[in-house]
């Protein structure tokens, strides 16, 4: 009896073409591979905390060791030894700059913030004749270098009669047109319009609304440009060179340069120079540590509905 039932036949599924030259299985290019990504970013990663970690090494050696290039050898430890002339040296004149730095920068840049944020609401909230182009020069601001504007400065305040005072150096510090740009930037991102109608609605004035209200929805605004003027202000150099000739009002930026050029003629002052360059970046390390959390939430505003 013969099998009448029909014969499978063999299918042949289609061989998929091999990797093209010079890509990885996924298909993608070998500059996109995840190794090639990963080693890319440990080279980055290398190259910027390089100056970090000779900086680190170099602030525990002594005059011989910085000037006979033995910087990263383990064998010496002068650590304690540059902390105390440093704060001895001139009768502890470092820490006096120090804390005109913490003074300038840090009062300066919570001031600046909150009149930035303040700016930016009104920019964005209210509506006034001439806003766009009154917003205009703001950005015209943005465009113009701080050094360009030293001397202009420099003439203000002498007809003031606030050279070589702490004003001269502290009020400056109070305007920031890139930070109104950017409070304008959160507040439209983080302010609904019918938060304010509501708030409005239940009789709050503008001041109220804008204290409880659209002051702690943009906070994270507030610290970002909160973080950016507290590290301009505290890396400025130009302005208090011009504004200021007495020592006890420098900053540290000022105070180490004026150090660095003697060592010319007093080597002495290199550990000095090196031990106080690695404690004035103490501040900005915590600063952005402490604040991160803001800082991430500003950075992401919007990306999420």
């Amino acid at each position: 009896m013969t099998n009448l039932a029909p014969r499978k036949r063999a299918v042949t599924r289609p061989t998929r073409p091999g990797p093209a030259p010079g890509a990885t299985r996924a298909g993608r290019p070998w500059t996109l591979s995840k190794t090639a990504v990963n080693g890319a970013l440990l080279l980055a990663t290398l190259y910027t905390l390089l100056p970090l970690g000779w900086l680190l090494a170099a602030a525990a050696k002594n005059t011989p060791d910085l000037l006979g290039g033995n910087t990263l050898t383990p064998s010496t430890f002068h650590l304690g030894r540059n902390l105390h002339d440093l704060a001895t040296t001139d009768g502890g004149i470092y820490f006096r700059w120090y804390l005109n730095s913490l003074l300038y920068a840090g009062l300066g840049a919570v001031l600046c913030a909150f009149i930035c944020v303040c700016a930016g609401y009104a920019f964005h909230v209210h509506a006034f004749r001439g806003k766009e182009k009154l917003f205009g020069l703001v950005l015209l601001g943005v465009l113009v270098p701080t050094t360009a504007l030293a001397l202009p400065m420099y003439l203000l305040a002498s007809e003031v009669g606030i050279v070589n005072t702490f004003w001269s150096v502290f009020i400056p510090c109070l305007v920031n047109p890139f930070g109104v740009y950017l409070a304008r930037v959160f507040c439209a991102g983080y302010l609904p319009g019918e938060v304010l109608e509501a708030a409005r609605a239940d009789g709050a004035g503008e001041l109220r609304t804008f204290w409880s209200i659209g002051l702690p929805m943009v906070m994270p605004g507030y610290v970002t440009i909160f973080l950016f003027q507290f590290t301009a202000i505290w890396n400025n150099f130009f302005l208090p060179l011009v504004m200021l000739s007495d020592n006890r009002l420098f900053p540290v930026s000022l105070g180490l340069y004026s150090w660095n050029a003697e060592t010319r003629a007093f080597p002495d002052f290199y550990p000095l120079v090196v031990t106080g360059s690695l404690l004035a970046i103490v501040p900005l390390v915590v600063a952005f540590i402490a604040l991160q959390r803001h800082w991430k939430a500003g950075l992401t505003a919007g990306s999420v509905k």
